[in-house]
């Protein structure tokens, strides 16, 4: 799938995963979607009790396996909804009624578009993403979530599970908190206070760039975007590879490993796992600044933990810390869902008209300027 809409859309969505509540509630659902969410939240159940005798396959090596096509998709944003309080599982209703209204948007993210709606036309019917910056996708286009995350059967109003109110603690007292656009290479493109986000692609966003996923895609902490939300896992004696399918990125964990010490802060961090019985953990630091997490990164250690619950799921757990930016630690988790078939090419580039437009439309304004200015 091509990047062929305009970047504004990207701010958005890089944090879509991060923010409110991810669908809006129709106020009648089609009784085609509140059948749907039904069936799916029996399903989930049946399964999670299916699999409390499960036994963790081994790899040759003797380790679990985790190998296979996995997906994030979740409508469960990372911090909590307001109107969920300090309530970490969602009642069934809550959840059906989440859940239907996902498919009722699924729905009609699939029905025909007026070929004379304006492009400011941003109803929920022609514009489905937050602030209405992507109406160039429909559900086609999409990898639209229609399930809540859940635990061993039981929905979750937040993949933040560590705090009381499933929200990321504040900062600590005196922290700035991140400035300017630290998602941008800070290379030979560093904005400065007379270089322009639009002077150069270096100075453009790393998505946009198709250098590595906007958002938290790779991770980590690993969580879902707009589309794209798969991954490979390939394991062997010394390496587990997770190849992200957004944008191409592949993630190296060394098993048994040290951290480096050579100062060099690689894509995605530095990464090294061990096993825990059935578990891989994976410690990853040394993040680079141009993939600073929620505003940290020279001291930001994440942990994460992947345990296979069943033949189609694993628990995906992560603890994010760093003493110079919160007081405390945080975390929460989901569970990924075993894919059918392969991960294919992201040709990120491909009719990515934007990154040339938004430069081109600088440039044609400073020459605008410039012969007003005569």
């Amino acid at each position: 799938m091509a990047m062929k809409s305009h970047n504004l859309w990207l701010l958005a969505l890089a944090f879509s995963a991060v923010a409110a509540p991810a669908v809006v509630l129709a106020a009648e659902a089609d009784p085609r979607a509140v059948k749907e969410a039904a069936a799916v939240a029996r399903a989930k159940a049946d399964e999670a009790a299916a699999d409390r005798h499960y036994k963790v396959p081994r790899t040759p090596y003797g380790q679990p396996d985790l190998e296979g096509v996995w997906s994030n998709v979740s409508i469960t944003p990372l911090e909590r909804p307001s109107e969920f309080g300090s309530s970490i599982n969602l009642t069934k209703e809550q959840a059906l009624q989440l859940e239907s209204a996902a498919v009722d948007h699924y729905i009609e993210g699939n029905a025909p578009t007026d070929p004379n709606a304006p492009a400011t036309d941003t109803t929920r019917k022609h514009c489905q993403g937050p602030g209405g910056l992507d109406c160039g996708y429909n559900s086609a286009w999409k990898d639209s979530a229609t399930t809540v995350a859940r635990i061993d059967g039981l929905p979750h109003s937040s993949f933040i599970t560590s705090t009381p109110n499933g929200r990321i603690p504040a900062y600590k007292a005196g922290y700035v908190g991140p400035r300017g656009r630290i998602a941008r290479d800070e290379g030979e493109g560093s904005v400065t206070a007379t270089r322009s986000p639009m002077d150069n692609p270096e100075d453009r966003a790393l998505g946009e760039r198709c250098l590595t996923s906007f958002g938290y895609s790779a991770g980590p902490v690993m969580l879902p975007l707009l589309y794209n939300n798969n991954y490979a896992f390939a394991q062997s004696k010394d390496y587990v590879a997770i190849l992200v399918e957004m944008v191409h990125d592949v993630r190296m964990i060394r098993i048994g490993a040290q951290h480096r010490t050579d100062g060099l802060r690689p894509w995605f961090g530095d990464s090294i796992g061990r096993y825990e019985g059935d578990t891989l953990v994976v410690e990853t630091t040394n993040f680079p600044r141009a993939q600073a997490f929620r505003g940290a990164w020279q001291e930001l250690k994440v942990t994460e933990r992947f345990t296979r619950k069943g033949p189609y799921r694993m628990l995906y757990q992560f603890t994010v810390e760093d003493p110079t930016v919160w007081d405390q630690p945080w975390g929460g988790e989901y569970e990924f869902t075993a894919s059918k078939g392969r991960i294919y090419e992201y040709a990120c580039h491909e009719g990515n008209y934007a990154l040339s437009g938004v430069l081109a439309g600088a440039r044609a304004e400073e020459a605008a300027a410039a012969k007003a200015n005569r």
